[in-house]
């Protein structure tokens, strides 16, 4: 495990928002402003010394099991931002990681994050093993306004679409991307509610993975101000996302 020189608890980076990040609109689709958010947390464990190699060693990686993102404002086309990152705690398996998106010094984006460590030979959470000490945690300074809530993924949905999983759905621990699932529920709106930026926050939950050839059913309940997803496989509910507006 190396600990890079510039190593720091509270970790920046600078990205430059291209065309391929884009919408029709010219503003950065939400898909991929999850994904800045999370290659900055992994830029930070990267340098911190808790990479994806770091923790193969182990066989071990980081899976998201929540996010919740509050949006002020989305970036546009040759914008540059600013994605700061920090963990609120860590014990165990399981971690609280906290990222803010800046845009000319005004934060414009806060999202919390909620990891486990997942053991990818068992396919399981189990605690980590290498060693964190030198995070820093900061357990009172939050990104959001609101925390995490209990979605309620026993409820009557109405199924929209099926789909089979294939492999441009994986990522490097070998199961659907937590992205991907927001893509599938996102692709089935009406475009003028994503071009209009109507999507304030969003909360997704990952409750099973999901692998090649899974097929799978992406469902939505409609309620005044919001939507609620679920993504299920013969019956059961692998992924939850709630859409506020």
């Amino acid at each position: 495990m190396a600990i890079a020189s510039n190593f720091t608890s509270i970790y920046s980076h600078e990205w430059d928002i291209n065309f391929t990040q884009c919408a029709p609109n010219g503003y950065l689709k939400y898909v991929d402003l999850c994904n800045l958010l999370q290659l900055t947390a992994a830029e930070h464990s990267i340098i911190g010394g808790l990479s994806f190699n770091d923790m193969q060693v182990h066989h071990q990686a980081w899976v998201l099991s929540r996010i919740r993102v509050e949006i002020n404002a989305l970036p546009k086309w040759q914008d540059k931002v600013t994605v700061k990152t920090w963990i609120e705690s860590l014990e165990g398996s399981r971690s609280i990681r906290n990222i803010e998106m800046y845009l000319n010094g005004e934060k414009i984006v806060g999202a919390t994050t909620f990891w486990a460590v997942f053991n990818t030979q068992l396919r399981k959470a189990e605690p980590l093993t290498l060693p964190h000490e030198h995070f820093e945690k900061y357990p009172e300074h939050k990104a959001t306004i609101a925390n995490f809530s209990r979605l309620n993924i026993i409820q009557e949905t109405e199924k929209v679409t099926e789909r089979t999983v294939v492999l441009s759905d994986l990522d490097i621990v070998n199961h659907v991307n937590n992205v991907k699932y927001l893509e599938w529920c996102l692709d089935t709106l009406h475009p003028k509610s994503i071009l209009k930026q109507e999507v304030k926050n969003f909360e997704m939950n990952f409750l099973r993975e999901l692998n090649l050839n899974d097929q799978v059913d992406i469902n939505i309940s409609k309620e005044e101000g919001q939507n609620f997803f679920s993504v299920t496989k013969e019956g059961k509910v692998c992924f939850a996302l709630v859409l506020e507006y």
